[in-house]
């Protein structure tokens, strides 16, 4: 009961934000709730599975391109995003069933392999895809039941909506029996296997679930902010998300939330202050590795609130 009541919480919270933030910090909050959506899917995979990838960005890239493409094309938003849902589930389907048979460092470098060869690929057909420059959405088509998602209200509403059903359904699937096994997988492989469960599919369905978060996170983002281009294909966007996990806590559910948005915070502070920002995040970072191993919300549940999520 205190997790659903948290989870509710948080979500009001957020949704509260929407009345008080000037439209600046509409679209930055727009941004944080989809990349958080991007990082619940891949704490699904490393936080909850134990699977590290470092091919993420195939799948939130690829969603992106099937959605933007089809908009291209004259398909309405709605539909698009649906088939940027399915371009994230097939090609972490795809990817998994050869990756998965590998594991450790071997499993990282194959879903890096398969991130890049998709990246070249699309620089290769930039005259349809639009290469690194890629393509804008025109306005008239970014409309989504009505809404005008070229305004920072409806867009923010829109990326509250998508982020309160990712959330809520990654907290059902890690409270269910799946979601058990899962973690199971990820504390003794061996164990789980011996109990009567098939690591291959189990990891498989993960990665699927996993890939169809990224896919829409992608799909929504070029939707919501009128882009869509190969630059999200690039290893920076497998990086992204583990950072957002480990900074927030592996295997919690808020954390992809937490981790998305101090990230921005601290980018955005600290472009302010130096003009290498990135240095300020390294250090964060080091000092997180150092005095917080399990990211934020996993040393507080480790400390004494064994109840979080």
């Amino acid at each position: 009961m205190k997790a659903l009541v948290l989870h509710l919480a948080v979500l009001a919270a957020l949704a509260a934000m929407g009345f008080l933030l000037p439209p600046y910090h509409h679209g930055m909050m727009a941004r944080v709730l989809v990349m958080a959506v991007f990082a619940i899917g891949y704490n699904i995979a490393f936080g909850y599975t134990g699977l590290l990838s470092l091919g993420h960005a195939l799948h939130f890239c690829a969603g992106m391109m099937a959605c933007g493409i089809a908009m291209r094309e004259g398909v309405a938003a709605g539909p698009a995003l649906l088939l940027g849902l399915a371009a994230g589930g097939v090609t972490a389907l795809a990817t998994g069933l050869l990756a998965l048979r590998t594991a450790g460092v071997s499993f990282m470098i194959v879903t890096l392999m398969f991130a890049q060869a998709f990246h070249l690929a699309l620089l290769y057909y930039g005259g349809f895809t639009g290469g690194d420059e890629g393509f804008p959405l025109p306005g008239a088509a970014r409309r989504l039941f009505g809404l005008d998602l070229t305004q920072a209200g409806p867009r923010y509403a829109v990326a509250l909506v998508l982020f309160g059903l990712v959330l809520l359904a990654q907290w059902g699937l890690v409270s269910s029996r799946f979601g058990r096994s899962l973690i199971a997988m990820r504390e003794n492989e061996e164990r789980s296997r011996m109990l009567g469960y098939n690591p291959f599919t189990t990891k498989l369905a993960a990665l699927v679930i996993s890939g169809l978060c990224a896919g829409i996170a992608g799909a929504a983002y070029g939707v919501l902010f009128g882009y869509v281009g190969a630059s999200f294909g690039t290893t920076q966007y497998s990086i992204l998300p583990m950072l957002y996990v480990l900074l927030g806590g592996a295997g919690t559910t808020l954390g992809p939330l937490l981790g998305a948005g101090l990230m921005a915070w601290l980018i955005d502070a600290a472009s302010g202050l130096t003009d290498s920002p990135l240095a300020v995040i390294g250090v964060t970072l080091i000092g997180l590795v150092v005095f917080a191993p399990r990211g934020i919300l996993g040393t507080l549940r480790q400390r004494g609130l064994k109840w979080l999520p």
